[in-house]
């Protein structure tokens, strides 16, 4: 999977597979063979952090 260079539509992206598909970001990151530091990097970068409790970032 391509994930998209604009911070506010990897934010998008990435929770609505959290949301709709993944139990958590390291199984979609496993399964879609994603960087995890770099969607977390990129994220943190624009104000976005991952909680594991909620499972998506916010």
């Amino acid at each position: 999977m391509e994930l998209p260079q604009d911070p506010m539509m990897l934010f998008s992206v990435i929770n609505m597979k959290l949301r709709d598909i993944y139990a958590s970001l390291d199984e979609l990151c496993s399964k879609e063979d994603l960087d995890k530091e770099f969607i977390i990097e990129t994220l943190k970068a624009v104000g976005f952090e991952y909680s594991e409790e909620h499972n998506k970032f916010w």
